[in-house]
């Protein structure tokens, strides 16, 4: 049988979480711009819990506005299914199965506009999330009143519009609108886009200033890994366990993040669904947990994936099997990039505390996090993710963090690369050629073409467009650098893993 509503109550398989009847006759709340992995197991799923809690008591019409418009495989379903959560919390392995109805409706941006528009009247939705990748927040020319706006931004406003037209400008039927696109100040961005698309379209003063003043823009950050889909031995294993067949269903890690910007307590009464699960945090300033996200979880990950890649490694859960290789993780964000960025904001406490779930994360066995696709445009990652980090460790302790230096010096052997026919560039390692999939992998071919390594490790550390920076300038981080190149070109990555590990331990 297949997930719908009809088959809930005859579900027996134990410890699955199931919603009510009554769960089916909540109002609709929210407008959701995205059906991808990431909303469904992240928002939705603090939705589905705060509902079940009765504590939010709404659900979500989500917009399907990329690729097919298609929506059949959520009408098939109800809009129910299966969130399945793997993963390590406190040292213990953590297996759920959660039947998700926090959606009522999905509609095609394409098909179902004046639906979509439709819902700009009801008067008890008032929040709309997105998720439509980084390029979605932009800003381009757009006719609001098309059928539909082609842009994410275009469709919002003319969302917005409608709903100021229905309530003749009421005070009170803003929104909360809370972006999750992986962008610094999301919800600022956002609002910036459709005042200049107001202006374009040439709409009311008084429409604009409704929007500034009467709607609450939200910045927010979100922290989970969603796989998706389940590959098919684990599928049909889990379709086993359940009892039904499920199209929708997807996977993911236990930890769970979705950081909130506002002081305003109204926005906070509105966002009830905060007080169901401690992965919501409502805060008017949620820098911190970008900071600690940035640096100590996307720090550790660019510093190690080319150490790890090249030391034969291909995903994260097979590298925290071995024992240097974890250690150095540990270490690293424990001992040089912990101090490098405490303040009287962000404390060690919090830095440590944060290391150990990102330390967890690391070891989930149930995610094959692939190293290559860590590397994907390596050198923008270090400069965003890394290299405020090791200017600060310089600025307070005015000595070489070697295993930053060790990592750096994988990055520039990881980046070793010749072109193919194809037009792309190919670096080698233990026998298997990988792509270098970077902006300035032509760059990085033609210098370790003509220059020897010590050579290199020089002209690529001073270059500014790089780096923001001269990273020569500061005392003995090329030294140790050169150093940790020459040991990885000699013996390895697998040995200098140990080794510096047995030098600073």
């Amino acid at each position: 049988m297949n997930l719908s509503k009809q088959i809930i109550g005859n579900i027996k398989a134990r410890g699955v979480e199931i919603p009510a009847s009554s769960y089916f006759d909540l109002p609709e709340k929210v407008l959701q711009f995205g059906t991808g992995v990431l909303l469904r197991g992240l928002p939705d799923y603090f939705i589905d819990k705060a509902n079940k809690k009765g504590l939010f008591n709404g659900r979500i019409v989500v917009v399907k506005s990329t690729g097919s418009a298609d929506t059949s495989p959520f009408e098939k379903q109800d809009g129910l299914y299966t969130l399945v959560v793997r993963g390590v919390e406190e040292n213990k392995k953590v297996e759920e199965y959660i039947v998700n109805a926090s959606i009522s409706r999905v509609l095609s941006a394409k098909n179902e506009w004046e639906k979509i528009l439709q819902c700009a009247g009801n008067p008890q939705m008032n929040i709309i999330i997105s998720n439509t990748t980084e390029v979605g927040i932009v800003l381009t020319k757009d006719n609001i009143l098309a059928s539909p706006p082609e842009s994410f931004p275009g469709k919002l406003l003319a969302f917005l519009y409608e709903r100021y037209k229905i309530f003749k400008a009421d005070p009170e039927k803003g929104m909360v609108i809370i972006p999750t696109e992986l962008l610094p100040d999301n919800g600022g961005r956002l609002l910036a886009i459709l005042l200049e698309l107001a202006s374009q379209n040439g709409l009311e003063d008084a429409f604009v200033g409704w929007i500034k003043n009467k709607n609450n823009f939200c910045s927010s950050l979100v922290d989970r890994i969603v796989p998706g889909r389940l590959g098919p031995p684990q599928q049909e294993e889990a379709e086993s366990f359940l009892g039904y067949s499920d199209e929708l269903m997807i996977m993911a890690e236990v930890y769970r993040l979705w950081a909130i910007e506002t002081s305003s307590e109204k926005v906070k009464k509105i966002l009830s669904f905060s007080q169901a699960d401690r992965g919501v945090i409502i805060a008017p300033d949620i820098s911190l947990f970008r900071e600690l996200k940035l640096r100590l979880l996307n720090g550790s990950h660019t510093l190690s994936c080319g150490l790890a890649w090249l030391a034969g490694f291909t995903v994260v859960k097979k590298a925290m099997e071995d024992p240097a290789f974890s250690s150095y993780i540990r270490t690293l964000m424990l001992e040089e990039i912990a101090p490098a960025i405490t303040n009287n904001n962000l404390s060690m406490e919090a830095a440590v505390h944060f290391s150990g779930s990102t330390l967890e994360r690391y070891n989930n066995p149930y995610i094959a996090h692939s190293w290559l696709g860590i590397t994907l445009q390596y050198c923008s990652k270090m400069r965003m993710r890394v290299i405020p980090v090791l200017l600060n460790h310089f600025r307070r302790f005015e000595t070489v963090p070697r295993r930053i230096a060790l990592g750096f010096a994988a990055h520039l052997l990881f980046m070793k690369s010749e072109q193919g026919t194809d037009g792309l560039y190919y670096g080698e390692a233990g026998g298997k050629k990988y792509l270098v999939n970077d902006e300035f992998a032509a760059y990085y071919a033609k210098e370790w073409n003509r220059l020897d390594p010590n050579e290199l490790v020089r002209e690529v550390l001073k270059n500014e467009k790089l780096w923001g920076a001269n990273l020569c300038t500061l005392p003995g981080f090329a030294g140790a650098v050169t150093e940790s190149l020459q040991f990885l070109i000699k013996v390895g990555a697998g040995p200098a893993l140990k080794n510096i590990q047995g030098v600073l331990n």
